[in-house]
């Protein structure tokens, strides 16, 4: 009763602030956490002699591990409560990296990123939940982009540590810094607490005597399209950020011979670029619904993929990157937003996980689909397989039936 009294005058209870401060920083821990085995991946090349194939398995085992701890932990988010899985995940991947300032081979690295990736990837989903339930719908698409914006934060922070600590005393101890995230999980247990809304559907499902389980996700031909849909619209938003953050600053480097002393430049271009557009995207999604925001950002995100071929200058790199960063990678925080208001909350966390995991575990597979790309065609043609993705995306999203619905509820509750 508060939570709606307040929101309706303008303002959060202290509760809602400390579920957004708690995701966003938990998001941001998360992805710092991702970004130092960017950052770390040449120097451990180079310490431990790897070749490029079985460096190259560090992140997709990393990955793989995110769609098994979306799997695990998105059930167990749904079964057992929010607050309490959601502290487990960041445990669990803050320990993980945080022993990777032991490890000295292979094994070891494959083992411990596989473990980060359970955390991570469980964490996602149950954050998402918690925040949707803790707002009220008209706040659901800008409090998401919140969260997601503290996401890239987290790059920053990743990028400026990895600068300083690497020369200065190895790989190693980077991810040393991975076990500071353990004392965010001694806040989210004192200050959240779970939302009316998981009591409640809780509850039900408890008198049901049902389980929670992936079968859910799959139960109508309706759902199932639902979700199948909604799998590839993540998919493309992770191959598009993958591909643009890896691939592209060296790409146009290579083709139009513009000196990248900018490969900061770009990143921090983009990155600012993202978190203006997670603010416009989630303030579009709010007022007007998610139709028109992803179909004002999908068709943009292809359009100006384009552009990059046109840089003829560093300036002009840099520039461009920040408008693409706007468009492709500010519909992130939207994806939470659309699947935790259309599906149920007693399945809502275990949709998030399992949906965004797996565009995060086919989408990352994009970098080696443009280096094959690049190997054989023109950048022209590079940049045509990202905009037809991301129009392929716009097509699904038209038959998305449940949207319409939201932006119906969207008009009541504005």
């Amino acid at each position: 009763m508060e939570q709606s009294k307040n929101s309706a005058q303008g303002r959060f209870s202290s509760e809602q602030k400390w579920v957004i401060a708690s995701t966003s920083a938990g998001f941001s821990l998360e992805n710092m956490d991702i970004m130092f085995l960017s950052f770390a991946l040449a120097p451990i090349i180079a310490s431990l002699h790897l070749s490029s194939a079985a460096a190259g398995m560090i992140g997709s085992i990393t990955n793989l591990g995110m769609l098994v701890g979306g799997a695990l932990f998105g059930i167990l988010g749904d079964r057992f409560g929010r607050v309490r899985t959601f502290s487990y995940t960041i445990f669990i991947f803050a320990f993980a990296t945080g022993m990777m300032y032991f490890a000295d081979n292979l094994t070891q690295i494959y083992l411990l990123r596989f473990f980060a990736g359970i955390g991570a990837g469980g964490e996602y989903g149950v954050g998402i939940a918690l925040i949707a339930e803790s707002f009220e719908q008209r706040h659901v698409g800008r409090m998401t982009s919140v969260a997601a914006i503290g996401g890239q934060l987290g790059a920053i922070i990743a990028a400026l540590a990895a600068a300083y600590v690497i020369p200065q005393y190895g790989w190693n101890t980077l991810f040393l810094l991975g076990v500071v995230p353990v004392l965010l999980t001694y806040f989210v247990r004192r200050h959240l607490h779970e939302s009316e809304d998981f009591v409640a559907a809780h509850k039900a499902v408890a008198a049901k005597k049902e389980k929670v389980s992936l079968k859910h996700l799959f139960a109508t031909p309706k759902i199932a399209l639902q979700t199948a849909s909604l799998m590839v619209m993540t998919i493309v938003q992770i191959a598009g950020y993958f591909g643009l953050m890896n691939w592209l600053p060296v790409i146009v480097q290579q083709k139009q011979g513009l000196s990248v002393s900018g490969s900061s430049l770009w990143m921090i271009a983009t990155i600012i670029g993202m978190c203006l557009g997670m603010v416009v995207f989630g303030s579009l999604f709010d007022r007007f619904g998610p139709r028109l925001a992803f179909g004002i950002f999908l068709p943009a995100s292809a359009c100006v993929t384009f552009a990059l071929v046109l840089a003829q200058s560093t300036f002009q790199l840099v520039l461009i990157g920040a408008v693409v960063g706007f468009f492709s990678n500010g519909m992130f925080g939207g994806y939470g937003a659309v699947i935790s208001l259309l599906y149920p909350t007693e399945i809502r966390s275990t949709a998030n996980n399992i949906i965004m995991n797996v565009g995060r575990a086919v989408g990352g597979f994009s970098s080696v689909v443009i280096g094959i790309l690049m190997d054989h065609f023109s950048l022209f043609v590079t940049m045509g397989f990202l905009a037809i993705l991301y129009l392929i995306s716009f097509g699904v999203m038209l038959t998305l039936p449940g949207l319409i619905k939201l932006r119906q509820a969207t008009r009541l509750n504005s």
